[in-house]
């Protein structure tokens, strides 16, 4: 556990006890602080019975509190704490800020920060997987993994590498990362952000206002380019400024041509997130063939363009963490004759970047919510099943799918329809190709 003395009878508010909540009041309470804690759910509240003061902080009067920790699932835009807590001249932070006021206790490390609408969880993964085959202590974690506070400090010299989401963004303040990663930005959240793209832009960019002179931001130029990527390297520039108009101090041009990488990184969108993975452990003085060892046997994360079997030369691809179009889009790229399984909770109208890959789709199977209206988007444009369910789709694209097609599901939407989260939807598919074998 990550602790720090910087919070020693200091007083902090929990808000919100799942994984990261439970975290910080086990690193708080561990470092000395007094802790008042609530969640909705009395189950939650209750582990922590006897061992904190239990109260709603939004009913509370917060003075002489150090700040308020709120879980990155409330929607601060409209949720009361926020203006409440403020009205006592207290902050409100996230365990990523926890973390980043507990650096100075920890033993010399670096940080990578890792942002962007897709990717990041697979990027974060790569660049964790390099460090650790070129033997460097690192850990990761932030949106990925075991919460950042729940894991033992590195020795001197590791490495923690965190993806960041907009959410946590939102509640960091002094996180000053040694190397940040935007991957790319388009339309998502935006309920969180009143429908204003221009406010989740700029909730992503300010992982680069935190950083110091001399630390590196690495921006893509044009993430789609499946053969050459840019990386722009940035120095440090004036608060509000989107990073993208700050001046250019370097650019480096990256080709992963000739190196071999793990069927886990096909596609280009994978072959982007290489080379942010590659030029990021070169920063850290990772050598090429270190990371070239490190770039062939990266085994991929589960849900995300996850080989899960091939049957009867039918290969099933389990992309559940495709929950929106841009992040479908890239695995309809990777692969030819697709039967593509789309639908659940839309997060957005219409195809978006899935439009320009539909000459990869075969048939399209449609399930969820979302089902019927992609029905109608892809009618005479691809042949149709509506599925309704992920069981139907996966017992209908199994009959219809010939030797050297895809079964993919990506469905370009959130599970909450159907399933509690992407990874459920994910582990079910699992299952029902596991029952054709």
């Amino acid at each position: 556990m990550i602790t720090s003395p910087a919070f020693s009878g200091k007083r902090y508010a929990v808000l919100g006890l799942a994984r990261s909540g439970r975290a910080a009041v086990e690193a708080l309470l561990a470092s000395g602080a007094e802790v008042l804690a609530w969640d909705n759910r009395e189950e939650a509240r209750q582990a922590f019975a006897g061992r904190v003061e239990l109260a709603d902080p939004v009913k509370t009067d917060l003075t002489g509190f150090a700040g308020v920790v709120v879980s990155p699932g409330v929607p601060l835009n409209t949720h009361p704490i926020k203006p409440h807590a403020y009205s006592f001249g207290v902050p409100v932070i996230g365990d990523i800020e926890l973390f980043a006021k507990a650096r100075a206790d920890l033993p010399p490390h670096k940080v990578v920060g890792i942002t962007g609408t897709n990717g990041k969880s697979t990027t974060t993964a790569l660049v964790h997987h390099i460090l650790k085959t070129a033997g460097v202590p690192t850990t990761m974690g932030g949106n990925i993994g075991l919460p950042i506070l729940e894991q033992e400090p590195l020795p001197e010299g590791g490495v923690y590498v965190l993806e960041l989401s907009s959410y946590q963004i939102d509640l960091t303040y002094s996180l000053d990362c040694d190397v940040a990663v935007l991957l790319n930005i388009t339309p998502d959240h935006l309920d969180r952000y009143d429908g204003d793209f221009e406010k989740y832009a700029a909730a992503k960019a300010r992982l680069f206002e935190m950083q110091s002179p001399g630390s590196k931001a690495l921006l893509y130029d044009d993430p789609r380019d499946a053969s050459d990527v840019i990386l722009w390297m940035m120095d440090d520039f004036e608060d509000g400024e989107w990073p993208i108009l700050a001046d250019v101090i370097g650019m480096v041009r990256i080709s992963l041509d000739g190196l071999t990488l793990a069927s886990s990184l096909r596609g280009p969108h994978n072959h982007a997130n290489a080379s942010a993975a590659f030029y990021t452990g070169t920063y850290l003085g990772i050598s090429e063939p270190q990371m070239e060892a490190a770039l062939r046997t990266y085994p991929g994360l589960p849900h995300r363009m996850e080989r899960v079997a091939e049957i009867s030369g039918v290969a099933y691809i389990n992309d559940s963490k495709g929950t929106n179009t841009a992040a479908s889009a890239p695995a309809l790229a990777a692969f030819d004759n697709v039967h593509w399984i789309v639908g659940g909770l839309a997060k957005e109208q219409g195809l978006g970047e899935c439009e320009a890959q539909l000459g990869h789709v075969k048939a399209a199977y449609t399930i969820g919510a979302a089902g019927e209206d992609f029905a109608r988007l892809l009618e005479n444009r691809v042949s149709i099943k509506r599925s309704i369910t992920l069981e139907q789709a996966v017992f209908d694209a199994s009959n219809a799918a010939e030797r050297g097609d895809t079964i993919l599901l990506s469905p370009a939407c959130a599970s909450f329809d159907q399933y509690r989260d992407f990874e459920a939807r994910g582990d079910h598919f699992r299952s029902l190709v596991e029952a054709l074998a």
